[in-house]
């Protein structure tokens, strides 16, 4: 009789760029105080809206090779964390105004534009942590046909979206079930995802791979900061918080 595969709780923290670096501290800090010194992972985006490259901040570099020597799992986050493509479809157009607040940077890119800024991204940050990144994720998760061919070509071990978490070299799906994330644009948004968070507590609770992000924004609502810390308390009393790369061991 064989046993049920553990359950895992897989913790994310995006944007991460010295733009954010007072926030980023403050959610690691959440994150270790319920946590321990359990693995996570970082999303990192070496030029942050174009104006936080991080070639420009050596401290906060040596910080993020400090975390990657402790554990943390560093993901390449895009480029800029902007959109500046002009969309041709309209659902594009659709995800690029509605899903996120004009950041799905690869949602619009071709396959040569998209090449060029993963090679750039993913060297500059392998550089700083002084090994291979663990994945891709696309920001706002949101990807373009250019986007999905160049990870592929490109060999990165791990690509997630709002659904799932795949290997990009052969499109294997490694989990499925939406990730857990929190709004704050807009009163409502941050409703719904509140709503939603607290409702993910039953009704995702078969999942074998649950996933957990948060925003450097997210400090700044109190509400989301007390679900946040519920969320962990709650999941990390009967899952095991893993890293990426077990989905693929």
């Amino acid at each position: 009789m064989t046993s049920a595969p553990a359950r895992r709780l897989l913790l994310s923290v995006h944007d991460v760029s010295p733009a954010h670096a007072e926030r980023i501290s403050r959610l690691t800090e959440v994150i270790e105080r319920r946590a321990g010194e359990s693995p996570f992972a970082m999303l990192v985006v070496p030029d942050f809206h174009g104006g936080w490259p991080l070639a420009a901040h050596p401290a906060f570099r040596a910080w993020l090779r400090a975390r990657a020597d402790a554990g943390v799992e560093m993901f390449l986050h895009g480029l800029r964390h902007l959109d500046e493509s002009r969309h041709a479809t309209a659902m594009s157009r659709w995800k690029a105004g509605v899903m996120t607040a004009g950041e799905g940077e690869f949602l619009g890119l071709d396959r040569a534009e998209a090449d060029r800024r993963l090679r750039d991204g993913r060297a500059e940050l392998e550089d700083i942590i002084g090994r291979p990144v663990a994945g891709f994720v696309a920001p706002a998760w949101l990807y373009g046909p250019g986007a999905l061919a160049a990870i592929a070509a490109q060999g990165f071990a791990l690509a997630e979206d709002h659904f799932k978490v795949w290997r990009p070299s052969d499109g294997r799906v490694l989990a499925r079930g939406p990730v857990i994330t929190y709004a704050t644009r807009t009163p409502a948004r941050l409703a719904s995802s509140l709503m939603v968070s607290r409702a993910a507590t039953l009704g995702l609770r078969r999942l074998t791979n649950l996933r957990l992000a948060v925003h450097p924004h997210d400090v700044e609502s109190p509400a989301v900061m007390r679900e946040f810390e519920r969320a962990l308390a709650h999941y990390g009393s009967y899952r095991r918080i893993s890293r990426y790369a077990d989905l693929a061991a």
